[in-house]
């Protein structure tokens, strides 16, 4: 009967009955493989996983260090925001003071030249 776990390549992965799950158990035929070969294989392998996972950890501190400048950036902006609408509000009421007081002087003056008038034509 012939071996399941066996293939041509002389390398075969079986499924990991027992221990962690990031396990991985490899039987290498030496009929059918040159070890030497399967070793240099997976030595370049592992080189080239060290290199993704090297990218991925300064690719994933560049991701942070960006978020936390805008972060940095959004609650500079929200603190000028509060500013503004302060400086705002102040100069909105001090306009609307001054509007209502223009309205009074108009509104005397209105009355007064009507009043000199009234008082020119009764002579």
């Amino acid at each position: 009967m012939a071996n399941p776990y066996r293939s041509s390549e002389g390398l075969s992965a079986r499924p990991v009955l027992t221990g962690s799950a990031d396990e991985v158990q490899l039987r290498i035929d030496p009929v059918h493989a040159d070890l030497d070969d399967e070793i240099l294989s997976l030595q370049s392998q592992v080189s080239q996983l060290k290199n993704v996972a090297q990218e991925i950890e300064s690719e994933a501190k560049y991701q942070n260090d960006l978020v936390s400048d805008l972060q940095r950036l959004l609650s500079n902006a929200e603190a000028g925001v509060k500013n503004g609408m302060k400086k705002l509000n102040r100069t909105v009421t001090q306009h609307r003071s001054n509007h209502i007081l223009q309205v009074i002087v108009f509104g005397l003056m209105c009355f007064a030249v009507v009043y000199m008038w009234t008082k020119v034509w009764r002579r």
